[in-house]
């Protein structure tokens, strides 16, 4: 997770002196080495918040229906090139009516009820329908492929499952005589079930409007119909069977209950990082436990959301709805700082000049600001004339009132966290996992450090073992795997304590994300290097990468594969004297090779003699979330790769 402050957001005032290696420790953070913790005021207003909070997220929900039945919660795109506003009241109105359709169709309480959509408004009255009946929601990624729709269906037992077109619903009716406890359908596409369709006859197959229509008839006959199975609902009841898209072998169902996601919503609440008044942007895959936090946190602080999860108009939507904050993947802010500095790159001399003086002054800005101080004198003015004429331009594109992002789900390059700050944009990074209700740790606006994702949330214990794996232990742990005991019990003990599969390290009393534990590389020489590392840092040295992967685990020496993005690729091409050229022809030259490799270069200079890379190839395609290589939220699929391109890679070690 991450935030993001505009420029002239004063800072909280330094709480001690900065050490000679750097900033000054953020407010209320211990000195370094120290096991970080929330501050006393935030451990008191999650314990009184925790206090206060109903048993389950339904309840929460028409908590804050009942609160402000008439404020905004959502905006969706409305069809034409606009957006529809949603009230609270009128959410409930639509959850309430597919909760009592589900019960029409003989779904009990704690019986899962799958999704399988992209982000989008339904989804999010599918999913709070699915636990206002008392069921729990089945998550499956729209990208997940037949053979796993179908293996996710079996292992949760959905006896319902919603999908969001005819290629989702092709993956379900294909495999339904393979599935015994799936009684129905519902499709969110009207066209699909349209009296002219193939299916229209399928009784097994239903519109999401007539379920909503069977919903208001049973309502009618039987008012408290939903009412009585929220009431029943505890907090120990499964809420979400959240299955993780994995980056090797089947996906494995986390068992999340309500009491997950209640203790999401009081700790980012006793947080205080966001407001009534905020309006957050909401693009993150909804199977993604980020983007589930992100839905919940809503709830007890009353602020609206947009929800649409469609990349392509990410930027232009940004401009219209002008919203306060937005959570992302590292790629998002990758291609933003990679899109301008190119753009920089090919501009006349003097524009060009006055863009690096800028972000110099915006630079220097920055280090002060780190060190909890504000520039003066001479710097202040000129950082406001940098910001007249070149910084503004950055938070312009995100509509001009983001008060802060919020980065999670892989590592942001703190040299990108800079830029961005350098910038006027505070970008605070964050950490958990699906097994921890995703929200584990998180900077704070008045307490951050970049390279590191902050201090935990209250109520939350962390440790490091012997060996620097980051253990935690508190409410948002999950229950265990489904139906994979051995698996829950290789990495959760009887105390609680969760063995997260990832290398830290305490600096300041925050905690900074080293590498995975199993992705560590060890050299035929015995020397380890953390792969995560040298990729982070690669992205933010070079402006065209899109995706490295750094190899060398039982190697003599270290290489990768590396891709370039497409946009910044055009735009070079044409400073370049190859406009027009296909993307591969391109990538493939000379011209670029050489060029990357003086990013090779600059990446080396800041590495130790063994973690250097001494070749690259440069992959003639993109990875991606379609062809296998990404996982739906843009981590890396590290083995898929290494296998795909088995013969790339040992040819750099041929000879």
């Amino acid at each position: 997770m991450s935030d993001t402050g505009t420029v002239g957001t004063p800072s909280a005032p330094a709480s001690g002196a900065a050490p000679a290696s750097g900033p000054a420790a953020p407010p209320g953070v211990a000195g370094p080495g120290a096991v970080p913790s929330a501050n006393a005021a935030e451990q008191a207003r999650f314990a009184k918040l925790s206090a206060e909070l109903p048993a389950s997220v339904p309840a929460l929900f028409l908590q804050r229906v009942a609160q402000t039945p008439h404020r905004e919660a959502y905006q969706c795109p409305d069809g034409a090139g606009g957006w529809r506003s949603i009230s609270w009241s009128e959410a409930s109105t639509a959850v309430t009516e597919i909760a009592a359709g589900l019960v029409e169709l003989g779904v009990q309480a704690q019986e899962p009820v799958a999704i399988a959509a992209s982000t989008r408004i339904e989804w999010v009255m599918a999913d709070i329908g699915i636990m206002c009946a008392g069921a729990a929601t089945t998550t499956i990624y729209p990208s997940t492929s037949t053979s796993d729709v179908q293996f996710i269906l079996a292992d949760s037992r959905s006896r319902v499952v919603f999908v969001e077109d005819a290629t989702q619903l092709d993956k379900v009716v294909g495999q339904w005589s393979s599935l015994p406890d799936l009684a129905a359908v519902v499709v969110m596409d009207p066209q699909v079930t349209a009296p002219e369709s193939a299916l229209a006859g399928d009784r097994r197959v239903l519109s999401l409007t007539e379920l909503r229509r069977r919903g208001r008839e049973l309502l009618a006959g039987t008012p408290d119909a939903v009412q009585h199975r929220v009431d029943a609902v505890r907090p120990d009841h499964l809420a979400t069977l959240m299955y993780t898209s994995g980056t090797t072998g089947r996906p494995k169902g986390v068992r999340l209950a309500h009491s997950c996601w209640l203790y999401e919503a009081a700790a980012n609440a006793a947080s205080e990082v966001l407001t009534a008044d905020d309006l957050q942007y909401l693009w993150l895959p909804l199977s993604h436990s980020f983007g589930k936090l992100l839905l919940v946190l809503q709830m007890p602080v009353g602020f609206a959301t947009v929800v649409d999860g469609d990349l392509d108009r990410l930027v232009e939507n940004l401009a219209q709805v002008r919203p306060t904050f937005m959570a992302g993947a590292p790629r998002i802010f990758e291609k933003v700082h990679s899109k301008v500095r190119t753009q920089l790159e090919a501009e006349s001399g003097a524009k060009r000049r006055i863009a690096e003086w800028a972000f110099g002054v915006g630079h220097r800005v920055s280090q002060l600001r780190q060190a909890r101080q504000e520039p003066s004198g001479l710097l202040a003015l000129q950082h406001r004339v940098a910001h007249a004429l070149v910084l503004s331009k950055i938070d312009e594109k995100f509509g001009g009132r983001v008060r802060y992002f919020v980065s999670g789900s892989a590592p942001l390059s703190r040299e990108v966290a800079e830029w961005f700050h350098a910038a006027g944009i505070l970008v605070l990074e964050g950490y958990g996992l699906t097994e921890t209700s995703a929200g584990t740790f998180v900077n704070r606006p008045d307490a951050f450090r970049f390279g590191t994702v902050g201090m935990p949330f209250a109520g939350t214990d962390v440790r490091l073992a012997d060996d620097g794996e980051i253990q935690v232990r508190g409410p948002g742990v999950m229950q265990g795997y489904h139906n994979l005991p051995e698996e829950t019990a290789a990495v959760l003990d009887d105390e609680g304590w969760l063995s997260t599969g990832d290398i830290g390290e305490f600096v300041d009393g925050c905690l900074r994300i080293t590498d995975r534990k199993k992705d560590l590389i060890k050299t035929s020489g015995g020397k380890y290097v953390a792969p995560q590392l040298l990729e982070t840092q690669f992205k933010a040295v070079c402006p065209y990468a899109s995706q490295i992967v750094v190899h060398g685990d039982g190697r003599n020496y270290v290489t990768a594969l590396i891709t370039l993005d497409s946009d910044a690729m055009t735009t070079w091409a044409q400073a370049n004297g190859m406009a027009g050229q296909r993307y591969e022809q391109v990538v493939s030259s000379p011209q670029v090779r050489a060029m990357v490799s003086g990013y090779v270069d600059e990446l080396n200079s800041r590495l130790n003699r063994w973690e250097t890379v001494k070749r690259f190839e440069i992959l003639p395609t993109e990875l991606s979330v379609e062809d296998g290589s990404l996982t739906p939220s843009l981590k890396l699929k590290r083995r898929v790769v290494e296998k795909r391109y088995a013969d790339v890679l040992d040819g750099m070690y041929s000879g």
